[in-house]
């Protein structure tokens, strides 16, 4: 799985121009899944995700995670952060695992979340969605459960 982690002062996600989620002061993670990815991928992502200390102490640094910070998390589906364009312009979401799949470790990903103690938001799975956000810093992760990167 593979997730980028917005620090985000307010969030929200909206489909056909009706808020679906929203946050505000928290983490915004656009999420997917690929082809190699399990119920251990989605554990170890969440886990790294709730942990994550991003937010700032009373001297400033970074040195909380979202749940010490008061903090909310909003998730959306993005398959296309497996979108490959090493060979041409067009991105190919080959490495993307199939629909059904992807929402059974999604949600199951969500679940986890949840299972911390942290209030968490969604968008709506294979869905068109407009996102909105403020990231606060900025603040802005990249994390993948097969540690390429």
């Amino acid at each position: 799985m593979r997730a980028v982690v917005q620090r985000v002062s307010e969030a929200r996600v909206a489909v056909d121009n009706k808020i679906v989620g929203e946050i505000s002061r928290g983490l915004l993670v656009l999420v997917g899944v690929g082809h190699e990815d399990n119920q251990a991928s989605a554990e170890y992502l969440s886990e790294k995700i709730v942990g994550l200390r991003i937010f700032e102490d009373d001297s400033g640094k970074m040195n909380k995670a979202v749940g010490e910070a008061g903090g909310e998390v909003l998730v959306v589906s993005q398959f296309t952060l497996y979108g490959d364009v090493r060979r041409g312009r067009r991105p190919s979401f080959d490495g993307a695992a199939p629909p059904e799949t992807a929402r059974a470790l999604y949600e199951y990903f969500v679940a986890r979340i949840r299972a911390a103690g942290i209030p968490c938001q969604t968008g709506k799975f294979q869905e068109m969605m407009q996102v909105e956000l403020v990231n606060d810093g900025p603040v802005t992760i990249l994390l993948d459960s097969s540690k390429e990167f």
